[in-house]
């Protein structure tokens, strides 16, 4: 008779290299979708198994949902996970035609009347939330859901009739902020980073590197968190740091930072890397004992931190860090 009780299997070798205890922990944890995309970026993955998983999530209105954003459960389609569906379709280069054209006219559909987007549809009602998201009926605009939307749609140069209103709302909301937090201002940044009046973005960015220097909205010191204030209604040491605005060398974003401050920055990006080989959801948490040690559900970290981790080498590659 074989013993009673599974034997865990071994962490991955902390001398191993960071790209492959990342492998190891893709292969056990993560979805379909994030195993496919992991190979895509990192094993030359071919883009059609990518997209095949992908479209599991896709509904017939032509919006995502069935929780393809970790923290929205339920089968509804909402902006968010529409969002994320579209940064899969950028990874792999078919973020344009047919693709592009019924996003858009799902986008149109659910678009408020200033012709931007809410992040959450009162569809999600009933279904089980994160708690950090309100459901109401009668939802407004916001810049956190339309402009990462804007962004890729003009990164791949689709044009469609429901960009022009959406563009213009981004517009007004990113040039008259005068207080932000850290989400919002990823989300200019990905606007920012691809509409394609560039003397404006970069006017734009500049104000916005300036105030986000100026309400200390990016941890400049990692060995010194406890300095750094959390933005208002955020969780206990849900930091932000350079790299979560300058995903690229080539965001504008970077200008808002020194060599020394970015280094420091993927410095700790590196070093946030997990004994199971995965990434936290939020680069500290680890030493923090926030999250994911508590989710608001046991699924939701699970299904997240394989998005964080491929999210994290991503970037520090995209900064040249050598990943092994």
């Amino acid at each position: 008779m074989p013993e009673t009780g599974a034997t865990p299997l071994p962490a991955p070798s902390p001398a191993r290299s960071p790209l492959l205890r990342a492998e190891h922990f893709v292969w056990l944890t993560a979805r379909v979708l994030e195993q496919r995309l992991f190979a895509h970026h990192f094993l030359n993955g071919a883009a059609d198994p990518v997209e095949c998983a992908l479209d599991a999530y896709r509904n017939e209105d032509g919006g995502y949902g069935h929780a393809l954003e970790p923290d929205l459960r339920g089968p509804v389609s909402q902006p968010l996970h529409t969002g994320r569906a579209l940064r899969v379709l950028d990874a792999i280069g078919r973020c344009g035609g047919q693709r592009a054209e019924r996003v858009c006219r799902y986008l149109t559909a659910v678009s408020t009347a200033d012709g931007a987007l809410p992040a959450i549809l009162p569809g999600q009602r009933g279904y089980p939330t994160a708690p950090f998201f309100q459901v109401v009926d009668d939802p407004p605009s916001e810049l956190l859901a339309t402009g990462p939307v804007v962004g890729l749609l003009h990164r791949n140069e689709v044009w469609h009739a429901w960009l022009f209103r959406a563009t213009d709302f981004c517009w007004q909301a990113i040039e008259s902020l005068e207080k932000s937090h850290p989400y919002e201002i990823q989300a200019a940044v990905a606007f920012l980073d691809s509409v394609p009046d560039r003397p404006r973005a970069e006017a734009a960015a500049d104000r916005l590197g300036r105030l986000v220097r100026a309400q200390r909205l990016a941890v400049l010191e990692p060995d010194r968190l406890d300095m750094w204030p959390v933005a208002s209604g955020y969780g206990p040491g849900e930091h932000h740091f350079p790299h979560d605005y300058a995903k690229t060398p080539g965001s504008l974003a970077r200008a808002w930072f020194t060599d020394a401050e970015m280094a420091r920055s993927l410095d700790h990006l590196a070093d946030a890397q997990q004994d199971d080989g995965g990434w936290p959801l939020l680069p500290h948490a680890s030493t923090r004992g926030w999250y994911p040690e508590h989710p608001w559900a046991p699924g939701t970290s699970l299904e997240a931190r394989p998005v964080a981790t491929i999210e994290a080498l991503c970037t520090l590659r995209a900064h040249g860090r050598p990943l092994g």
